[in-house]
């Protein structure tokens, strides 16, 4: 479970990356906006940390700008400030919840576990942004990014990436496939699935990134999600 962490301060980001580390999270860590966002466009994450008192600029922006770049994972803001309306603000603007510092880390947690858990409680097919390790899928914008790089798929690919996606870590047959990306309930003396994995293979590992479509052998296949 990976956590974007925005934190100017060397101590507290220290303290943060070791305490959810041991936690069994992820930590990935920035200490600007610029940073953050780099992070973000290139590491899929599962929830962000975000302090609002930054060097480069405030986090209400780089909350804004993260939801605007499909930044789609829950976030929590920091901030020493208490004021109402300050809080509203940052909940108005894509904030998931608040917490004000000094703060005990236990209560971090728990915030931090709530917030995961209910993302996840949110149906696959309701979401709009898939992301499995460094692939990117907007539904909306009907883009997919693999890290920086933007794979130009045909709607077909583009389906059968979404369904992959949808199934990450899972096997699904080509029986599977053939029913929910090309409405076939019968699988047909067909080599289709095989060809569009292929080409959707070498888009997705066209400038060298590591494999992440895997064959099984007469069975079918898998999207890695680690």
């Amino acid at each position: 479970m990976r956590v974007l962490v925005v934190e100017d301060d060397a101590a507290n980001r220290e303290f943060l990356r070791r305490s959810l580390a041991e936690s069994g999270y992820e930590p990935v860590m920035a200490a600007t906006a610029r940073e953050a966002k780099l992070a973000a466009e290139t590491t899929p994450c599962d929830c962000g940390i975000v302090d609002l008192m930054l060097p480069d600029g405030d986090g209400i922006g780089l909350i804004r700008d993260l939801k605007e770049s499909g930044f789609s994972a829950p976030i929590l803001i920091l901030s020493a400030k208490r004021s109402v309306d300050e809080r509203v603000l940052g909940l108005r603007t894509g904030g998931d919840d608040y917490l004000t510092k000094p703060y005990a880390i236990a209560e971090l947690m728990a915030r931090l576990e709530n917030l995961v858990r209910r993302a996840e409680s949110i149906p696959a097919e309701q979401r709009t942004v898939l992301r499995v390790q460094d692939l990117t899928l907007d539904l909306l914008r009907r883009e997919a990014r693999r890290g920086e790089q933007v794979l130009e798929l045909t709607t077909r690919e583009f389906s059968l990436l979404e369904f992959l996606c949808r199934n990450a870590g899972r096997m699904v047959t080509r029986s599977m496939i053939l029913d929910k990306v090309w409405g076939m309930r019968i699988d047909p003396e067909t080599n289709v699935v095989d060809v569009h994995i292929y080409r959707l293979r070498n888009k997705m590992e066209r400038h060298g990134e590591q494999p992440m479509l895997k064959t099984i052998r007469g069975m079918g296949y898998v999207l890695k999600d680690k």
